[in-house]
């Protein structure tokens, strides 16, 4: 050790009186450098001082109130254990039904994928059917509103025109409603007195 001067953290070690390995090498090399003690010796009377002052005590909630301003991350499974956690019941009864429900659940929505994945032709063929019947409702609906605006005869060519014709009947009417917004518009407009 007499080739180099002790680090601070070392200086530390002998201030705290820490025992170990690595300490003897250190307490000897102390007593044979005239730099290291004075320096031991400064540190010593810090030490002391700040050992000497009187022990503080935080006003009530001090540690809350800090706290309160500082922003502590926590990570996602974290937030959301503690989320699980406060709808887990506190009693043990409350548990097992907890348990219980959660269970039984789990065991029907894999017996419901079971049968969906064993059943998977039915479930297309339901779902064309589902689709065909909003088809032919969304034709009815519209081939009666045009027979009831327009007339049989538009109406029969609506049906046989299919969904290009609804479309068509459709944008039709909103440009028609539109251009009479803007004609009763013009109207209102035109009738008012005029400010100066």
């Amino acid at each position: 050790m007499k080739h180099r001067h002790l680090l601070p953290d070392e200086i530390d070690l002998l201030l705290d009186d820490e025992e170990g390995f690595g300490v003897a090498p250190l307490r000897t090399h102390l007593e044979e450098c005239a730099q290291c003690q004075s320096e031991f010796a400064r540190l010593a009377v810090v030490v002391d001082q700040l050992e000497g002052l009187p022990l503080l005590a935080p006003r009530p909630l001090f540690g809350e109130r800090v706290m309160a301003q500082v922003q502590v991350f926590e990570p996602w499974h974290v937030a959301l254990r503690n989320s699980v956690r406060s709808f887990i019941p506190q009693s043990s009864v409350g548990r097992v039904l907890v348990g219980a429900t959660g269970g039984v659940a789990a065991v029907t929505l894999s017996a419901a994928a079971v049968w969906v994945g064993q059943r998977a032709d039915a479930m297309v063929f339901l779902g064309s059917l589902g689709a065909q019947r909003l088809r032919d409702a969304l034709v009815s609906g519209v081939t009666s509103g045009a027979t009831a605006l327009l007339g049989e005869g538009m109406a029969t060519a609506i049906q046989n025109g299919g969904i290009l014709a609804i479309s068509g009947t459709l944008a039709a009417g909103a440009v028609g409603v539109g251009v009479v917004a803007l004609g009763v518009k013009s109207v209102a407009t035109a009738g008012r007195p005029r400010r100066v």
